[in-house]
């Protein structure tokens, strides 16, 4: 009772209010596993690519270099501009392609691959700075500024370390000649850039999982919340009790009408009572125009009784006719013996089948 007054937010998200957290942009999501996918792919994709593009890099230089019909320096940076941004952009093609598809794939898995447009709308109040240092010094962010900050550290750490070991392979490039001074430093470079990936991916692992605790402690609900959104998804408790009166009235209403012009009622013989109509003139098979259980059935007998409709007992056709036919419909091929034997039964009692060959005479 305690923490249903308080409203304390103890139990489970339903899935109704993960689905409305999921609508409004909030998921459980690392922006570092984001980072350290893409950096991954990247280098991977240079890896198995360096070669091609480092042969489409000289080519390209020997092809502006070797050139010699250049004029002014304006003329000069136009047709650099034209020769090499296209060829740039050839070489980087495969890395580009590979990152974007990783981009999706990685959000994908995160958030579910799903496009939400309220999120590409402009939000002017995102661009308030004062708004933003709010944000981040909330109670909540003290958890993402300990890991940004941590993250930096580690970084820093490793770049320092990396560098520190092969300053004297970097002090030695001065007097390397050229490519091979730029393949040693862009070695160099490598393997830092392998060693803060590799570093960057144990941290977003951490993140990610903190950001999905995060999440799930962020949406929890109270037990009045669940109780709300139960009562609202349902229906007020007194609407639908007036519902199930005016729907049992309605029900009632049929009974009255069309129990007393019924042949017979069978009845199971206390829980069920079926109504039964046949007419040749107008029906192709005798049909169920009333049915019911409990208090419904005593309510059929009790009107077929006070308007002299035969009733008659038989158990297993009773509950065969309540489980299979609906109100309306005709019964099927399998039941029309035994319910030509009832009604030839009662006509034979009634005089009915007398009176229907005189007619027919």
């Amino acid at each position: 009772m305690a923490d249903e007054s308080s409203g304390d937010k103890t139990e489970a998200a339903t899935p109704r209010r993960r689905q409305e957290a999921h609508d409004s942009g909030q998921f459980g999501k690392s922006r570092d596993l984001n980072q350290a996918a893409l950096l991954l792919a990247a280098l991977l994709t240079l890896s198995m690519t360096a070669h091609n593009i480092m042969d489409s890099f000289r080519k390209l230089m020997l092809g502006l270099l070797g050139n010699q019909y250049w004029g002014s320096s304006q003329e000069l940076l136009d047709n650099v501009l034209r020769i090499s941004l296209p060829q740039m952009f050839r070489i980087l093609a495969p890395v580009m392609l590979v990152v974007f598809i990783v981009a999706i794939l990685i959000n994908g898995l995160q958030i579910g691959f799903q496009v939400r447009w309220n999120k590409l709308m402009p939000n002017l109040a995102a661009l308030n700075p004062f708004k933003g240092v709010g944000r981040l010094f909330a109670g909540q962010n003290w958890m993402q500024v300990a890991m940004n900050i941590l993250k930096v550290v580690i970084l820093s750490a490793i770049a320092w370390a990396d560098i520190r070991s092969e300053m004297p392979v970097i002090l030695s490039l001065v007097a390397m000649e050229f490519p091979a001074n730029f393949f040693a430093g862009a070695g160099i470079i490598y393997d830092l850039a392998w060693r803060m990936a590799m570093a960057l991916l144990i941290i977003a692992a951490a993140d990610w999982i903190y950001q999905k605790w995060k999440f799930e402690r962020d949406i929890r609900m109270s037990k009045q919340e669940i109780k709300d959104e139960t009562k609202s998804m349902d229906g007020d408790p007194n609407i639908k009790g007036r519902r199930r009166q005016l729907a049992r009235k309605m029900i009632i209403q049929r009974i009255h009408r069309d129990v007393p012009k019924a042949d017979v009622v069978v009845t199971n013989p206390t829980e069920l009572a079926i109504a039964l109509k046949y007419d040749p003139e107008s029906m192709a098979a005798p049909r169920v125009v009333a049915k019911g259980a409990g208090f419904l059935a005593a309510r059929i007998r009790q009107i077929a009784i006070q308007n002299g409709v035969p009733i008659v007992e038989r158990k297993p056709l009773a509950q065969a006719l309540y489980k299979t036919v609906d109100v309306g419909s005709e019964v099927p091929a399998e039941f029309y013996k035994t319910i030509a034997e009832i009604l030839a039964y009662v006509y034979e009692l009634s005089g009915k089948g007398l009176r229907r060959m005189k007619q027919a005479v």
